[in-house]
């Protein structure tokens, strides 16, 4: 039986102390919903939700979703999982647990509550495409051995339990394919390039870029992913998904690169490494389905979001700086 009794909903975040997960709770909150963020702190960190402590409408619950949780709830949103290789790999076989048990975990609860239930999946299903853009009609290029396989297909293991509760079980369910997301509360060691090049012009450190650059990316501002999210959550249950989160506007590595140094007035020179096994070529969302569906798009400029990250990680450099002394 539904717990709902009046318009205020409580809702369970997972991985919610994380990057994306800190942003979705502030938004909650502040549409006047009781919230549960569970997180393992893994990747997540308190500092992401310390502000958020003295609000009597939100809780926080130190867990791992490779194990059952027994709550009660109105909605789920399931954002638990490392994001970025640096913290996939090192340890896969975790990272895979994370999307696989905590799915089924996640999934389980959801069934038992009769409560729609939120998948964080990501642009890696579509591997390395050979479809460009990528429309959420094309079934991807992934290494299934490969060293990002742990968590390419962990989310796309995912997302097959997601579709066969629903089918199975009448689930309502929603799956966003998440494409690159940058804002403040990035890690500043998670080696995604936002993060990476940012903290490397602040320094003024050599600005690593894998393969020759040519290579692209879409990067979505965290705000904007963050009301994709809402949206797609408030949509028709008649639409479960898998639904493209990204902006569509494409940069080369290397412009992004020249960017963030003309932007930091950094010193800071470039240097080209190996690139990184099965490491996509082009990235690029095609979001016909929710512009057409959710009526949402992004519309923070490349150059407006780089601006308040920077400034998260000059603030960010500060504190380490100080509490290094």
């Amino acid at each position: 039986m539904s717990r709902l009794f009046d318009c205020r909903k409580r809702i369970l975040v997972t991985g919610g102390a994380g990057f994306l997960g800190s942003h979705l709770l502030d938004r909650l909150l502040e549409q006047g919903h009781e919230v549960l963020c569970a997180d393992n702190l893994f990747t997540g960190t308190k500092r992401n939700i310390e502000h958020l402590h003295d609000n009597p409408r939100f809780e926080f619950l130190r867990h791992d979703v490779t194990f059952p949780l027994y709550v009660e709830v109105d909605e789920i949103y399931n954002l638990a999982c490392p994001a970025s290789p640096v913290h996939y790999q090192h340890d896969p076989v975790q990272t895979t647990k994370t999307s696989v048990h905590g799915a089924i975990n996640l999934l389980g609860l959801a069934k038992r509550l009769r409560c729609k239930i939120f998948q964080a999946s990501t642009s890696e299903v579509y591997g390395d495409p050979e479809v460009h853009p990528q429309p959420e009609t094309y079934w991807g290029r992934v290494n299934p051995v490969g060293r990002r396989a742990c968590y390419d297909e962990g989310k796309r293991c995912a997302e097959t339990l997601f579709f066969d509760y629903h089918r199975q079980h009448a689930l309502k369910i929603k799956v966003a394919r998440i494409f690159n997301t940058y804002g403040p509360r990035m890690h500043h060691a998670d080696g995604r390039v936002v993060s990476n090049f940012i903290m490397q012009a602040l320094r003024n450190q050599p600005i690593t870029i894998y393969g020759d650059g040519k290579q692209t990316r879409s990067f979505c501002y965290v705000d904007d992913m963050i009301d994709g999210f809402l949206k797609f959550m408030a949509s028709d249950d008649g639409l479960p998904g898998p639904v493209n989160l990204g902006n569509p506007d494409e940069f080369t590595i290397l412009e992004l690169a020249e960017r963030i140094i003309a932007m930091t007035g950094s010193r800071s020179g470039i240097v080209m490494r190996e690139l990184p096994e099965d490491d996509p070529k082009q990235r690029q969302p095609d979001i016909s389905l929710a512009r057409e569906r959710l009526q949402w798009e992004p519309f923070t400029r490349l150059e407006d979001g780089l601006k308040s990250t920077i400034r998260f990680f000059e603030d960010r450099i500060t504190e380490m700086t100080g509490a290094a002394h």
